[in-house]
């Protein structure tokens, strides 16, 4: 009586599978529908805001494709580069950021509130900041420089310590 050994079988058995899907078009049905991803249609350049008109979605056509990147272009527009992006080539999100609420060396308003006083100043960013931030700023008329934090409306609100 003669034994024949179960892996040899199962290798054919393989073979013969991936035979048949590739020629069914079984493979070629599920990478089709990937999604989309959004690219630049010319180099964007780091501190750049990225516009509706510089970039566009295409079709996700690389299976090996690794996460990470842009699918819609609501996602990206408005947002400001921290490097460089290649025209045709995905824009990863971790390479994006919001827009700086204040820069360094203009002039904000400093707000400071503790219940009902409120006194308010006219200051100097120490650094560039997004809503948010935490930042130094040097109060104009003193000199002092304190700490806040960043509002949407561009002032800065400090608080007691």
């Amino acid at each position: 009586m003669r034994f024949r050994r179960k892996s040899s079988l199962i290798g054919k058995n393989v073979v013969g599978t991936v035979f048949v899907l590739l020629f069914s078009g079984a493979i070629h049905t599920a990478t089709a529908d990937m999604g989309y991803a959004v690219v630049p249609t010319s180099t964007i350049y780091p501190g750049e805001e990225i516009t509706a008109n510089r970039i566009e979605e295409v079709e996700v056509t690389n299976p090996k494709l690794t996460g990470g990147y842009a699918e819609s272009a609501g996602q990206v527009v408005g947002l400001v580069t921290k490097r460089t992006l290649l025209a045709g080539r995905t824009i990863q999100l971790s390479s994006l950021r919001e827009p700086f609420a204040v820069q360094r060396g203009t002039n904000v308003r400093i707000s400071f509130t503790l219940g009902n006083l409120m006194i308010s100043a006219s200051g100097a960013p120490m650094q560039d900041a997004s809503v948010g931030d935490v930042i130094r700023v040097r109060n104009l008329d003193s000199g002092i420089i304190v700490s806040g934090t960043v509002m949407q409306d561009g002032t800065i609100h400090v608080v007691a310590k």
